[in-house]
């Protein structure tokens, strides 16, 4: 556009341009002002071929104009573009025959009504104090001001009484504050720490997210194996995950823990991606021989994350092919540990699967303790433990968590809660509002801790919310619109999910 505005203010002073433009003849001064755009232009002063001056300003525009269509579409949907991008992809029933949204739309909340044992539970650090309380304070607009759950804060130091009393002052509900023993987070006396701090730095040299740093591994171990043997969740049988720095688009007015014991589930996802291949390569070849050795049979969740190998992921190569991929080295186990029962891993182990990189993103998940205590599970996390990649490689707690649901449970285990509308980061469900009389007036959330004008201004941003539309879930739902919803976003496994869950449903 800057061209063709200089083009238009340059015109009128044809003679300071004889090498560019040259006007046909004075006549054309005179012409009305509505013919401007038919004045003829040479391009050269002796040329006899001319062009009406509309075509050339109208080229730039069409061109800027293709530019920003080609920006703005859609990336897995060539034909459609996002307008806006937060909205909800097209709406389709997923079938019933394993699962089901519990509740369409808002009720009213029981605040006096059954609790079940569970905890919210929060890893954080002194420094993300400020990420922390974003999370709590979407969490109680969103649910917990009617529900009141307790949080249970863990960190691998120490709390600072700042952090503790800025949480305090932010909700109602009982809070706890632990510190992680170093047991649970760091090396363990069976792997040699100078190896694994190579691994680590190797990865960070192939600038592979987070896989140089040190803490984000210890992390994703804890987070694996070790969390919920953390004596302050001890007395729970359910637990929330809460990251910091993540924010809540729709009004939860039922207790997800309540429904979750009544259908009888275990594990609750509300996003499901594919993970970084580079993190874990051998991921797949070490529980594909941990179902293989203990003869588990898949109950129809494996399916969501295993597919057939194909020729050029074959996993039967030969060990002097550039494509196969060596196990893990055992020069990751230190002396104490020896292999501490890791069957023997090599390319046949796979069966002749591949992983295709789903994976339930794991910082929100809602889930059983008992499973992750039972010895199925551990025995699980042992060997994938033992094997290394969580130093070798950047493992992290979702595909561990996902890829031992795929061995251990069925697809009646798992809740799809597509009516929780959730952002980390830069990956965003937000379900659409459901339709009829669904949308309950709601109740002003004026919390304490804010400055009153910010207050008043935070809470009228949810006084509105987005419209409703058909099959739509939610319950006053306000998405983000600055990013795709990841239903309808490349790299989404909602179709590996729904293959396994009964397909979609038929339309009425």
């Amino acid at each position: 556009m800057g061209l063709a505005r200089n083009l238009v203010k340059r015109l009128p002073s044809a003679p300071s341009l004889p090498s560019l433009v040259d006007l046909t003849d004075e006549k054309d001064r005179l012409i009305p002002r509505s013919s401007f755009f038919k004045r003829r232009i040479r391009l050269k002063g002796n040329s006899k071929i001319s062009v009406p001056l509309g075509a050339v300003l109208l080229f730039p525009c069409i061109v800027i104009t293709l530019i920003i269509v080609l920006i703005v579409r859609h990336p897995s949907s060539p034909g459609s573009l996002m307008m806006p991008a937060g909205a909800p992809p097209t709406i389709r029933k997923i079938s019933e025959d394993y699962d089901k949204v519990f509740v369409t739309g808002c009720l009213e909340p029981q605040t006096d009504g059954k609790r079940a044992n569970a905890a919210l539970v929060v890893l954080a650090r002194n420094q993300e104090l400020e990420g922390v309380v974003q999370s709590i304070k979407s969490m109680e607009r969103h649910f917990n001001r009617w529900f009141h759950y307790p949080y249970v804060f863990l960190n691998d130091g120490d709390f600072n009484q700042t952090f503790k009393e800025t949480i305090i002052n932010h909700t109602s509900a009982p809070v706890e504050f632990g510190k992680i023993d170093p047991e649970m987070w760091g090396y363990p006396n069976w792997v040699d720490r100078d190896t694994a701090r190579e691994g680590i730095r190797k990865q960070g040299d192939a600038a592979i997210m987070y896989g140089g740093m040190e803490s984000y591994h210890h992390m994703c171990r804890f987070y694996s194996g070790f969390f919920y043997k953390h004596e302050l969740l001890q007395k729970y049988d359910w637990y929330w995950r809460v990251e910091p720095e993540i924010k809540y688009f729709c009004d939860l007015t039922y207790d997800p823990f309540i429904h979750m014991e009544r259908a009888n589930k275990t594990y609750g996802f509300t996003i499901a991606v594919k993970e970084l291949k580079e993190t874990v390569p051998n991921i797949f070849r070490y529980a594909s021989a941990y179902k293989r050795v203990n003869n588990i049979t898949s109950q129809g969740l494996w399916e969501m994350f295993a597919e057939p190998a194909v020729a050029e992921e074959d996993t039967s190569l030969p060990t002097n092919d550039p494509k196969y991929k060596p196990p893990l080295p055992e020069e990751i186990l230190g002396s104490e540990g020896g292999r501490g029962g890791i069957p023997d891993v090599h390319p046949e182990a796979m069966e002749g699967e591949v992983y295709n990189m789903c994976h339930f993103w794991s910082n929100f998940e809602i889930a059983r303790l008992d499973w992750f205590r039972s010895k199925p599970y551990n025995d699980f996390f042992d060997m994938m433990d033992r094997s290394g990649g969580f130093w070798m490689e950047r493992w992290g707690d979702a595909p561990i968590h996902s890829l031992a649901a795929g061995v251990l449970l069925s697809p009646s285990d798992i809740h799809y809660f597509r009516d929780i509308g959730y952002r980390h980061t830069t990956i965003q469900h937000c379900p659409a509002n459901a339709p009829g009389n669904r949308q309950l007036p709601r109740i002003p959330f004026l919390e304490t801790t804010t400055e009153e004008k910010k207050r008043k201004e935070e809470d009228e941003y949810w006084e509105t919310w987005d419209s409703v539309k058909e099959n739509g879930v939610g319950c006053r739902c306000k998405c983000d619109t600055d990013i795709v919803d990841v239903e309808g976003k490349l790299g989404s496994c909602l179709a590996e999910w729904v293959n396994v869950a009964g397909g979609w449903a038929s339309p009425a």
